[in-house]
């Protein structure tokens, strides 16, 4: 198989890359999250995306596939970054407490020593339950927002925040597996299974 090298220090991404018996390296993009207002979510995830993909490419010259990632939180076009610190998770949990917001994943796949770039998103929505300020303290105290863009993680003590969601899981985990998959057999020939 093609080395596949996650541009990402996500634990999460790579986690979910070796469910599937690829052991990716792990080179860290160092890209500031910049936005511009005249852009849609939709654009700003998949430009991170290529950015994080691109900025590591000349690191690598023997064929590797690099895949680059990039996961943002929206409610009402307004996007829910990483919050600073705990005042600005308790208004971002408040904001989309009882809710829908949108969860966007950008997926950049370039391989090295070629012209093949391939950028794509995943959307899921995301339906939060009524949250009181003493279960939004108590989930902060557990200090899981931090790092994560939206201020919770769904994959851990974030999920009994969600009421539902609709769309793919691990889109909102921070790397929707399906769609990384068919973009892998379609563009690459590599199948995850």
């Amino acid at each position: 198989m093609d080395t596949i090298v996650l541009a990402s220090s996500s634990p999460r991404r790579k986690e979910l890359l070796e469910k599937y018996n690829i052991e990716p390296i792990i080179v860290k993009a160092n890209v500031s999250e910049k936005v511009h207002s005249n852009e849609t979510v939709e654009q700003i995830t998949m430009a991170l995306a290529f950015e994080k993909a691109n900025q590591i490419i000349d690191k690598f010259s023997n064929g590797e596939i690099i895949i680059g990632a990039d996961t943002i939180v929206a409610c009402d076009n307004k996007i829910l970054g990483k919050p600073k610190d705990e005042h600005e998770a308790f208004n971002m949990l408040k904001l989309l407490s009882d809710r829908e917001h949108e969860v966007l994943t950008g997926i950049s796949i370039i391989k090295t020593n070629t012209n093949i770039k391939i950028i794509d998103y995943e959307k899921t929505i995301v339906k939060f339950r009524k949250l009181s300020d003493e279960k939004i303290r108590n989930y902060i105290k557990t200090k899981e927002y931090v790092d994560k863009a939206g201020a919770y993680g769904i994959q851990g003590l974030g999920g009994v925040l969600v009421e539902w969601i609709k769309g793919c899981y691990f889109n909102v985990v921070g790397l929707p597996i399906y769609k990384l998959d068919i973009l892998l057999e379609r563009h690459f020939d590599i199948s995850l299974l």
